[in-house]
């Protein structure tokens, strides 16, 4: 075209108004004919946007000024209506191209980061997969130029929108303070996994692709991590390490391990991609990106035209270095979080390392962790998201608990939460679908958003499982110890209510749910059958899911063992004069050491009248129960007892005195007192 050549004759042009003059004349000066042709042909065309000139010039020709002025022109313009966020990310790529020295560069590509992630549609969904790569390779390629530049310093306070007509210079200290917020960055592209990793399903393919990029991202994490150490920022290192800790804490050992391999594989393949592009991995990737949205061009929705993207692949950088176990990158993150934190930063990272070490066996430390840091009193007072990662914390406690062994534990850790009947709300793995919820839209939204991606979720039916069992080994010995007053001494009302339920029903099939093997496991313990109560207990497929899976199933077998002996002496001691050590060692399969302390323990602490018979081997009963008739005697006395209070109660509140016995200590049994005619209260002498 006759503009182009126009331009290439006036080389020196600095300012914009020569160039539209000298744009002007030429365009003057063509023939009528050429003028008619191109009318012609913009109306086959249909309506095009005038291509901005900076394009069209030669990157020789471009000064420092024009690229400032054309970047604050871009940042004053985002927001607004009307403007073309596709168009700007172009011209920030080829500002980046053009710019004049780093620091203009690291400006540049900060607002590119930025207006990468105005192409997202919206917090509702999630970014595409090209795009955050793009914003991916961007911030890595800042970082590269951090690390080759330590003098120059990112600041989110410094003004973008400051006009320059040269390179800053540097102040007292040697530094130049150029515009960008890399915490602001790091969170985001975080935010925008994290929701893909929601949406994704998880039995596909794009789901295991996109878990593939967390690698690259916790590289970028950390070098960003290390930048902020390097430059003493305080205000920032707990934020990115919460990040960083929030990526590691749910991962068992197998999975850590899996992980890392993946990263030195990646590495490899970097290294490789690095030797066959001088310029760098980086920067081929970039181009391949690059090329990648230049072929799917003509798109006019934000975000649709990236999906060519999806096939690049990121290199992790080479210089980023995992360590060999989890527990000293938390050990690590977690220290540095403590040491610059805020308290809800602090509280977070707590959790997460406390779920970290139960998630790891180590049930004890975990304990005490979550003893000296208080966090269950003022666990309330926290946010959502917060309260979420407690009831995680304490979830995989009791699952560390009961794979220990140590069944009172556990039971105390998952009673609550698995009596609440909302386990999948109170974990985030999953929305209740009720007819009676009056939930808005917006709070659907919100929890939508709250929700855990499938690969961090814990299993319910282990948690319900492991509950279950707990209350089981609990309830059965306390009923059968007192079997005329069971309700008295409740362990776990939601076990009670389903054994009622189960108990009312006439016909029971065979157990296929999780319920229904505990049920028939409780009613064999009753009976003290232990072989069939674990036979039960051991068809349950949850414990495939735990990676000590023939230990686990060993100590619930040792323990339905014990359990079962004290069931049985409970309920068929009062038939025996006399039992026999021996035999109750090969009922229940026990060594003679085991018995002898069983039964020992009973009877120290009174629960099995009789005495140890050495010569004999044998336990002696002594008969000190009470008869049938003694028995509904008691009985009888207990309910005439609450039949009476209620009454009291029912004419109290009928005769308006219920305040009087309740609240003021009154009691008319014992001579509470009586009201006096100034309406003061008088004892029975009348002082």
């Amino acid at each position: 075209m006759l503009v182009t050549c126009v331009f290439r004759e006036n080389p020196g042009a600095d300012d914009d108004e020569e160039i539209e003059e000298v744009v002007s004349s030429s365009s003057e000066s063509e023939s009528e004919g050429e003028g008619e042709k191109e009318e012609v042909l913009d109306k086959r065309a249909g309506p095009s946007k005038k291509k901005d000139k900076l394009l069209t010039m030669d990157s020789s020709e471009i000064t420092y000024e024009m690229v400032a002025r054309k970047l604050r022109e871009i940042v004053t313009s985002r927001g607004r209506k009307g403007t073309d966020k596709q168009e700007q990310v172009e011209m920030l790529q080829f500002l980046a191209n053009v710019a004049k020295g780093v620091p203009q560069k690291l400006e540049v590509l900060s607002q590119l980061v930025s207006s990468l992630f105005d192409l997202s549609p919206g917090i509702s969904t999630y970014m595409k997969v090209g795009l955050w790569k793009r914003s991916m390779l961007v911030l890595l390629e800042i970082m590269d130029v951090l690390s080759n530049n330590p003098n120059i310093i990112l600041d989110d306070t410094a003004d973008a929108s400051e006009e320059r007509t040269a390179e800053p210079q540097p102040n007292e200290k040697g530094e130049i303070r150029v515009w960008g917020n890399l915490v602001a960055f790091v969170e985001r592209l975080d935010d925008e996994m994290f929701k893909s990793l929601q949406v994704i399903d998880p039995h596909t393919h794009e789901f295991m692709a996109r878990l593939r990029d967390e690698p690259v991202f916790l590289a970028l994490a950390q070098k960003v991590l290390d930048y902020f150490t390097r430059i003493s920022d305080t205000r920032n290192q707990p934020k990115v390490a919460l990040r960083l800790i929030e990526h590691f804490y749910y991962k068992t050992d197998a999975v850590y391990d899996a992980m890392r391999k993946l990263t030195l594989q990646q590495q490899q393949e970097a290294a490789a991609s690095a030797a066959a592009h001088p310029e760098g991995a980086v920067a081929a990737a970039a181009a391949a990106a690059a090329d990648a949205a230049a072929a799917a061009g003509g798109a006019t929705e934000p975000g649709e035209e990236q999906t060519a993207d999806d096939k690049v692949t990121i290199p992790v950088p080479t210089d980023y270095h995992m360590d060999e176990s989890s527990d000293a990158t938390m050990k690590r993150l977690v220290s540095l979080v403590f040491n610059h934190g805020d308290e809800r930063t602090k509280a977070r990272a707590m959790l997460c390392y406390i779920y970290h070490k139960a998630n790891h066996g180590d049930f004890y430390t975990a304990r005490d962790m979550l003893l000296m840091s208080h966090l269950q009193d003022n666990v309330m007072l926290m946010d959502i998201s917060t309260q979420i990662l407690y009831n995680r914390a304490m979830a995989q406690l009791g699952l560390a608990a009961f794979r220990k062994g140590l069944i009172v534990e556990a039971h105390s850790c998952l009673q609550e939460l698995y009596g609440s009947g909302h386990v999948k709300e109170l974990l985030a793995q999953g929305m209740a679908m009720g007819k009676f919820q009056d939930k808005t839209p917006e709070q659907e939204l919100l929890e939508k958003r709250r929700q855990m991606p499938f690969h961090m979720h814990i299993s319910l039916e282990l948690l319900e499982s492991s509950c279950l069992l707990s209350a089981m080994l609990q309830e059965v010995p306390a009923m059968a110890a007192n079997p005329l007053g069971a309700k008295k001494r409740i362990i776990s009302k939601s076990f009670h209510r389903i054994l009622d339920t189960y108990s009312r029903q006439t016909f029971t099939g065979p157990p296929e749910t999780v319920r229904d093997h505990i049920m028939a496991a409780t009613r064999a313990l009753m009976r003290g059958d232990w072989s069939a109560a674990y036979a039960a207990v051991a068809a349950l497929n949850v414990w495939q899911l735990v990676p000590q899976r023939e230990s686990v199933l060993s100590m619930l077998q040792d323990k339905i063992k014990e359990e079962a002996l004290r069931t049985y002496l409970f309920s068929y001691s009062p038939q025996y004069c006399s039992l026999s050590l021996d035999q109750l060692c090969s009922m229940f399969e026990m060594p003679e050491r085991k018995v002898y302390s069983i039964v020992s323990k009973m009877m120290i602490a009174e629960e099995l009248h009789g005495s140890w018979d050495q010569p004999t081997r044998t336990i002696v009963m002594h008969s000190l129960e009470a008869t049938k008739v003694q028995s509904l005697a008691a009985q009888f006395a207990d309910k005439a007892t609450i039949m009476v209070e209620l009454n009291e109660r029912a004419y109290a509140f009928r005769t308006g005195g219920l305040r009087d016995d309740d609240d003021m200590g009154g009691d008319r049994r014992r001579g509470g007192g009586r009201r006096g005619q100034d309406g003061q209260w008088e004892d029975e002498g009348g002082q």
